[in-house]
Order: C-alpha cells, then sequence, then structure tokens
C-alpha cells in the first residue's frame, strides 16, 4: 500500500518505478528468485506506456504516459507528431521545418503553442512574448530516438503545471543511457536526408551520453525548401539509489525556406500551382542552445526533485501571409521580418512527504517555480525579398514568471482518494520600446512600461474505485496562458500613432476554468480505454497580431467536448489503438458583424488509430491513420476547411545489430487542408484580392528508407 502510495504522488520520476517495485512484489509471491529475475528483466524490456496500468495511479482519465517503445516502429514525418501521442491532439506542417508546428486540442487553434505546454527535461518550450506568436513552441530541437517517456494531461487540473496549460500538457524525457551505440541514416523522396549518430560511455559512476542528428529537406514545394538542421545533445546522468543527478547541454540549428499558405481561388483557377508559392524569400533561421541540470533525493517517507536552467535562442523569420493586397504602400510584396534575441533561465523544486494524518494515508507537495525571459531586439519589420522597407516596431521585454503550489492526495478509503492543489502565479512585464515606422518619440514612451497580475488557481479531483478494474475521476480546475507583454503596456498603433483604445490592451494573462469526468478501465486483458467528457472556458480569446503589432481581443469562449481513447495488446506481437474525439467550440456572444459565434480554426472531430504488428523473426509492420476536420473558418462559418485524412506505413525488419525499415507517408494521396485560414490575399502582377481560403496542402505520397545499426 505505501509503494503505491508514493507513485501516486510523483508522476514525474516515480510512476514507472511503482509500477515495477508492484510487478516485483506479486513475483515475489509467485516465483523462485531465478524466475523473479527472468521475470523482472522481461518486464523492462517491454515496458510501454500507454500498456501500463494507471488505475490507482491517474489522476484523471485524460493523463497518460507514452514511452519509446510505442513510436519505436511509428512513421514519424516531422518532431511535431511527438505531440499527436496525446490523445486528441494534432500537429500540423506550417511555413516550413524550421518553423514551430500549428497545433490544436480539445476546440483551441493552440496557434504555435498558446494554451498546450511542453517541458523537455525540466525546460518549457513554450516562449513568452515572442516574435511570430505567444506561446511559440517549436519543439525540433528535440531527437525523437532519445526521448526515453512522454508524460500528458489535458484540461486544467494539475498544480505542478502553471503557464500555457489551459488546455493540456506534455512532458518529455531523455534517456541517461543507451544499451548500444545508433548509427540511423534516412534518405527519402525530395531531398530528405537525415544522419543520427548517437552513444553512451560509463564515466565513473554516471553515463555519459552524447548524439548528433544532422537532416536536409527540399520538400515538395515548386521553390526548393531547402531545410538545414543540426541538433547535438550532451547528457552526463548518476543514479546513487536515493539521490541522483543529470547535466544536459543542448544545441540546436536550422534554416529554411518557408512554405506559406496559398490562396485556394488561385489555384483552382490555374493561377497559381499547388505546391507553389506568391513569395520565394519568404523562410528563416533559428538558434536554441542549452545547458540545464536536475537534482533529486529522497528518503523513507519524502523525495525532492530540482532543476535549473539556463538557454540562449534566437530567430529571423520573413512572412508574407497576404501577398500583395498593399501595394499602394507596398508594391513589392506585404512581407514582414520577425525577430528576436532571448536569454532564458528558471528553476524548480518540489518536495514530497508522505505520511498519516488522523489515521488517512496522504502525500503532500509543495512547489516553487521560476523563469525569467530577457528578449532583446524583440522586432517586427516591413521587407521585400528581406530587404528592410520600414520598421514597424522594435521592442526589449523582460518578463519574470514565478509559480508556488500546494497539492494534497488523501486516501480516505480503499476506493477513494482526493487530490487537492492550489496555485499562485506572479506575472511581471517590463517593456520598453525602442522604434517604431512613425511618431517615434511618442509612441516609443507610450507603448513603454510595467504591467503585472497575480492569479489564484484551485484544483480538485475525486477518484473512486476501482470496480472490476475500472476507476472514475471528476476533476475542476482553473489555469491560465499569459500574455504577449507588449500587448500589456500598448497605448498607440506602432504603425499610425494612433490610439488603440483600452480594449485593445490586455491583462498579463487570461484565466481559463474547466472541469471533467471520466472513467479508465483495464476490465478486458490486455486493454487499456478510457472516457471522459469535459468542459473548459476562457475568459477572452485574447491575441497578440504580431503581423501588425497589436492586440486582437475576441471576447469570452466556451468549449465541451468527449474523447475515447484505447490501447490493445491481445498478443505479444500485436499492438492496436485507437483514438476519438469530437469538440464544440464557440463565442459567449456573436460579435459585431458575424452571424454566429464559431472560434475559427477549432477542430472539431479528430480521429487516430493504428496497429503494429512484431514478429518473433524480426519482421515488424505498422499502419496508421490520422483524420481530422469539421473545422470552421472565420466566426459567421461561411468557409470551412476541409476534412484531412492521412495512412502511413512502415515495414521492415530489425535484428539484434541492425535494422532496416521502409515508410510510406500520405498513400491515400490526400490533398486536404493541413492548415487553413478565411483571410484576404493576392497575387502578384495585377491579379484581383482574394477574400477566401488560404490553404497550405498536405504533402504528396512519399517514400523513406531507413537502416538502422546498433554498435
Amino acid at each position: 500500500m505505501r509503494i503505491k502510495k508514493i507513485t501516486n504522488k510523483n508522476a514525474s520520476l516515480c510512476l514507472g518505478l511503482g509500477v515495477f517495485l508492484s510487478l516485483n512484489a506479486a513475483l515475489v509471491q509467485a516465483a523462485s528468485a531465478q524466475e523473479q529475475s527472468e521475470e523482472l528483466e522481461a518486464v523492462t524490456v517491454e515496458e510501454d506506456g500507454r500498456a501500463k496500468n494507471l488505475i490507482g495511479i491517474a489522476g484523471s482519465a485524460s493523463q497518460g504516459e507514452v514511452s519509446q517503445k510505442q513510436f519505436e516502429y511509428r512513421p514519424l514525418s516531422r518532431n511535431a507528431e511527438l505531440v499527436e501521442v496525446v490523445p486528441g491532439a494534432v500537429a500540423t506542417q506550417h511555413s516550413g521545418s524550421g518553423k514551430a508546428n500549428q497545433y490544436f486540442l480539445r476546440g483551441f487553434n493552440l496557434d504555435h503553442g498558446t494554451d498546450f505546454t511542453t517541458i523537455v527535461d525540466g525546460i518549457p518550450m513554450n516562449m513568452t512574448s515572442h516574435a511570430h506568436g505567444q506561446g511559440y513552441m517549436d519543439i525540433n530541437s528535440i531527437i525523437p530516438e532519445l526521448v526515453q517517456r512522454i508524460e500528458y494531461g489535458k484540461g486544467p487540473y494539475y498544480a505542478e503545471v502553471g503557464d500555457f496549460a489551459a488546455a493540456g500538457y506534455s512532458k518529455m524525457f531523455s534517456m541517461d543511457k543507451l544499451p548500444e551505440g545508433i548509427f540511423k541514416f534516412t534518405g527519402g523522396e525530395f531531398g530528405y536526408y537525415r544522419t543520427l549518430v548517437a552513444n553512451s560511455n560509463k564515466i565513473g559512476s554516471g553515463d555519459l551520453l552524447y548524439a548528433g542528428e544532422f537532416n536536409l529537406y527540399d520538400g515538395v514545394w515548386k521553390v526548393p525548401e531547402d531545410t538545414k538542421k543540426f541538433n547535438g545533445m550532451l547528457r552526463y546522468s548518476l543514479d546513487q539509489g536515493n539521490w541522483g543527478m543529470a547535466v544536459n547541454a543542448k544545441g540546436y540549428t536550422n534554416t529554411w525556406t518557408a512554405t506559406n499558405q496559398i490562396p485556394q481561388a488561385l489555384v483552382d483557377n490555374g493561377t497559381l500551382d499547388l505546391y507553389g508559392t506568391m513569395d520565394p524569400t519568404d523562410g528563416g533561421e533559428t538558434n536554441r542552445y542549452s545547458l540545464s541540470s536536475s537534482f533529486w533525493n529522497k528518503g523513507d517517507n519524502w523525495k525532492n526533485d530540482a532543476n535549473i536552467y539556463a538557454l540562449y535562442y534566437d530567430l529571423d523569420l520573413y512572412s508574407n501571409f497576404s501577398g500583395y493586397t498593399d501595394t499602394a504602400n507596398f508594391p513589392g510584396g506585404d512581407q514582414i521580418y520577425q525577430s528576436e534575441h532571448r536569454v532564458q533561465t528558471g528553476g524548480n523544486i518540489d518536495h514530497t512527504r508522505y505520511n498519516k494524518f488522523f489515521g488517512f494515508d496522504m502525500d503532500n507537495s509543495i512547489g516553487l517555480q521560476f523563469r525569467h525571459d530577457e528578449v532583446m531586439g524583440l522586432g517586427l519589420d516591413h521587407t521585400q525579398g528581406r530587404q528592410l522597407v520600414d520598421i514597424v516596431s522594435h521592442s526589449d521585454v523582460s518578463q519574470t514568471n514565478v509559480g508556488i503550489y500546494a497539492k494534497n492526495q488523501t486516501y480516505w478509503h480503499e476506493k477513494v482518494r482526493t487530490i487537492a492543489g492550489v496555485r499562485g502565479d506572479f506575472l511581471n512585464n517590463d517593456v520598453t520600446v525602442e522604434g517604431t515606422a512613425a511618431y517615434d518619440a511618442n509612441v516609443n514612451a507610450a507603448n513603454s512600461g510595467r504591467s503585472g497580475k497575480a492569479l489564484v488557481s484551485p484544483k480538485l479531483s475525486i477518484v473512486v474505485g476501482p470496480w472490476y478494474k475500472t476507476e472514475y475521476f471528476f476533476n475542476f480546475g482553473y489555469g491560465y496562458h499569459s500574455n504577449d507583454g507588449r500587448g500589456t503596456t500598448l497605448q498607440l498603433d506602432p504603425s499610425s500613432g494612433e490610439s488603440v483604445g483600452t480594449n485593445a490592451r490586455v491583462t498579463p494573462a487570461a484565466a481559463s476554468r474547466g472541469s471533467e469526468v471520466g472513467l479508465r478501465t483495464s476490465f478486458i486483458p490486455g486493454l487499456n480505454s478510457t472516457l471522459a467528457v469535459w468542459w473548459l472556458e476562457s475568459s477572452q480569446e485574447l491575441v497578440f497580431v504580431g503581423d501588425a503589432g497589436t492586440t486582437e481581443t475576441n471576447g469570452e469562449s466556451h468549449r465541451y467536448g468527449f474523447e475515447w481513447t484505447n490501447y490493445y495488446k491481445p498478443t505479444d506481437w500485436l499492438t492496436l489503438d485507437a483514438d476519438y474525439a469530437v469538440t464544440s467550440a464557440q463565442y459567449s456572444a456573436i460579435h459585431p458583424g458575424e452571424t454566429d459565434r464559431y472560434v475559427p480554426n477549432s477542430v472539431g472531430r479528430v480521429i487516430s488509430a493504428g496497429a503494429t504488428a512484431v514478429a518473433p523473426n524480426g519482421l515488424f509492420g505498422t499502419v496508421r491513420f490520422r483524420h481530422f476536420g469539421d473545422m470552421p473558418l472565420n466566426e459567421s462559418g461561411t468557409f470551412w476547411s476541409g476534412d484531412t485524412s492521412i495512412v502511413n506505413l512502415g515495414a521492415g525488419f530489425k535484428h539484434k545489430k541492425y535494422k532496416l525499415e521502409v515508410d510510406l507517408f500520405n498513400i491515400l494521396g490526400s490533398k486536404s487542408n493541413d492548415i487553413a485560414y478565411a483571410y484576404p490575399s493576392a497575387y502578384p502582377n495585377g491579379a484581383a484580392a482574394v477574400d477566401g481560403i488560404m490553404k497550405h496542402p498536405v504533402e504528396p505520397r512519399m517514400v523513406r528508407g531507413t537502416i538502422t545499426i546498433n554498435f
């Protein structure tokens, strides 16, 4: 019972330990010492996150864990598909392989991550006050083969997760060591080449893991994407039983030519090729370098976790979303240039104690989280062919977030437990505007300043059961996402110098609240299933429009939906999974000039399914299906995105020292929208403006082959 209680509390580092120890206890009673050793070894090798029985461990039906085992055979066309292991999540290609993808979950167009946070080895990936969009979450710096596990949760019910997590979160953890070195080479159509070299060695009492990834890609686009990506990683880890540590150094750089959306109407009339572009000079360059360390220790009834980190990041991004609509002022095109240089520092500490109070077993945790972003040269400019035309806004932003939380898990009865938490967040922005297109002195002074906000977010979960291997969950909580610091001090339009009004200035954070009723069952042997009905309300859909340098306030919204997830392993060689999510998203009021309350780009339906077969002789095959649709493109529902259905196949042979595989992507040849907008646009050479759908087509059928050699 005590073992079970410890794992309940510390989902991040003790989840796998608790399952391991529980299995160990059962094996001790069932077999001899030799048999125990053999069985335990087999459990470790075959560990699969979604195959784990999380009954008695998870705090909601929407929490889960995925291990490297689950996506070892999964065809991945891009890093962002790691997020799609979260049931109901969609990650789409958007403007080239170096830019953060666009994400969708629970009726949110998350843009590049505004209401879904990802934390990698303790470092939050979402960027505050980012040049391109608030919460910008670029996970191209992750090497998928070195991700040990991914923990996730949906909804604002978790006290240890703060900013950008109203819709949910994912936590990714790197491997400490490799059983063997890895050399992996992938080649494919449209100029795709990727090489990965990784290994680990024993150094003193710990392990040093090192890896390098090189990736080139041109793509199907008429103007080659010309992606050049490098990832490097060094990780030293030490585990001394009752204490341990890890130090990580990572480096990432990428350059690319963008593949921005294009007007559907110009494709239909033959003016523009499906894979064409309106501006061949769009693209960008980004760099990210980080150093982090984590520490943990534990006793008989307590555990500490801590980490600190520092990183440098920069971005230069050229985009032309509307093409040539403002030819009076910009006859050469409406291209914009967004840039920034950032130093981010932070840390987290968590202390947990396991004890009794009035005869009830309980776990109590307190935590402190700190983050400071120093954003320098945060710029928005008008450019043409990557040449400066004029300045819209240049700023320096200092943003500090401090979060404290307390969480209590009490076992009131063998079949009743509660998880109660409260979180306090303190945000501070210091904005210095250095330059604007016009009225420099007045605009600079008016739009500079300080802002701050404090939020209290209570959380409560009630868990009852299990009965017949089925557990029931009732969850409620408050959450938030921070807003771009520039929007909190904004008074004058940086382009014209005119007043933007009080409605355009936003608070430093937008609050949300949500609830959920769900169940988790493993009643059928080999099958783990969850059902969840949820509701979520946002106080305001607040968006800082980086393309214009102003803030757009879209009012209160509410969402509700249903999710059904299934993971089934009927035999040792076959794994099946199927997830279904349906969502409704609407504004609370009809906006002026609109006829309905649709939330644009809110995906209403997501279906994903897959099957993986691994034969004893090393042959394997996998098929994956992804579908999303029912998405309005404007508030009145005049435009709707077409459904997108994609099927990927993979097959190969794995031996002890090598693996050969062939992956086929989009075998149905779908050309539906991976992303679409209702957006005005125009084409060069005098073509009329188009007010309709802007689309980014799915990449066509393509084949990639991979050889992996272990050494």
